[in-house]
């Protein structure tokens, strides 16, 4: 007989409300906790676990181990990836030039979106952002088209990163949360369960690419990268990774009474189009937030599209943009520019992929 699940008190409720503006807001409206993320979204777990009760062993041991479990060592790939990558950073850059030689511009322009997009899935969203960064600090074209290839690439980096738990910590939160009945999710699952409406949106990123890169025009005024990385930016991102995955764990757990009662109400179509929000903010926090084992696959399918494909539209939406934006100087308007529009064709474009073929 299925479990019957009741909506929680009424002080529940107002707490558990209160924490969720908290957590949507505040990092935009006070500098300190934007600069602290991880910190804040893990405050907030706490007391999210303390006002439902739920404080468990099994709820600590989980928020512990979660970012450096075997099953999806995200903690781990980002260190290694990151140390990987400064290692080789002047490779990367004669690489480029060899290959844009080679193939021309649009041609790698379409390539390097594509891999990093689907490589994002193994070296992580956040290392494939660097390797961006470092690609687009090589090429010397106008700032425009430069900017154009950062957006379309993070679109792409934002999409592929979810096909597993190591890619992003939506997807390792994603996981995680499923990880029992009815679903019991691994590795693969949303590799299983996403791959079909991912990979071309890979492909349509890359094309896009391409076609935004029609001259190679060179220019002086050029996105250039701030700051080198250093083995000490590494040690502190995979620290800021392993926390904010923790505070995720808690904030999942603590919304979820909740989340268990209202998610499986609302229609796939709804869940789509609501998680737009996502454009301006984290799509790993919303996540943790939304999702529960209760949601049909539909839903599931129909949420975490929404969270990708929405996340590339603005700055904020996702952990790529915020890299690349960052060390490149890009602003939000030059980013609305072009993420708006593309990102609002490729939502209309799969809302009838999903829904009405």
């Amino acid at each position: 007989m299925e479990n019957v699940v009741s909506l929680p008190s009424l002080f529940v409720m107002l707490g558990l409300g209160l924490i969720l503006i908290c957590v949507l807001f505040l990092p935009f409206l006070v500098k300190i906790i934007e600069h602290n993320l991880e910190a804040f979204l893990f405050v907030m777990g706490v007391l999210a676990v303390t006002i439902t009760n739920l404080w468990s062993f099994d709820v600590v041991r989980t928020a512990v181990t979660s970012p450096i479990s075997p099953k999806h060592p995200i903690v781990e790939v980002v260190f290694v990836a990151g140390v990987l990558f400064i290692y080789f950073t002047k490779n990367i850059k004669s690489i480029t030039n060899t290959l844009m030689e080679t193939l021309g511009l649009r041609l790698f322009v379409f390539l390097i979106i594509f891999l990093l997009g689907m490589l994002s899935s193994v070296i992580t969203a956040i290392i494939a952002a660097l390797v961006l960064v470092e690609i687009i600090s090589t090429l010397k074209l106008d700032k425009k088209t430069e900017t154009n290839i950062v957006i379309l690439s993070c679109f792409s980096i934002g999409l592929g990163a979810a096909l597993t738990p190591v890619g992003e910590p939506l997807s390792t939160i994603a996981v995680s949360r499923l990880k029992g009945e009815p679903y019991n999710a691994n590795f693969f699952f949303l590799l299983k369960t996403l791959a079909v409406y991912v990979i071309p949106g890979v492909i349509l990123c890359a094309l896009a690419g391409a076609y935004y890169s029609k001259k190679k025009i060179i220019s002086s005024n050029s996105l250039k990268e701030e700051k080198m990385e250093t083995y000490k930016d590494v040690l502190i991102r995979s620290g800021k990774v392993y926390l904010f995955i923790m505070a995720l764990e808690l904030l999942a757990k603590g919304f979820s009474p909740v989340m268990d009662y209202l998610m499986p109400r609302v229609s796939p179509q709804v869940l789509y189009w609501i998680n737009m929000i996502s454009a301006i903010l984290d799509n790993a926090t919303l996540t943790a937030a939304e999702i529960t084992p209760k949601m049909d696959i539909f839903q599931i399918r129909a949420m975490l599209m929404g969270l990708l494909i929405s996340g590339g539209l603005l700055i904020p939406g996702n952990i790529p943009n915020i890299i690349s934006a960052g060390k490149l100087k890009i602003g939000s308007g030059a980013w609305a520019r072009l993420g708006v529009p593309f990102g609002l064709i490729v939502l209309i474009v799969y809302f009838v992929v999903l829904f009405v073929l």
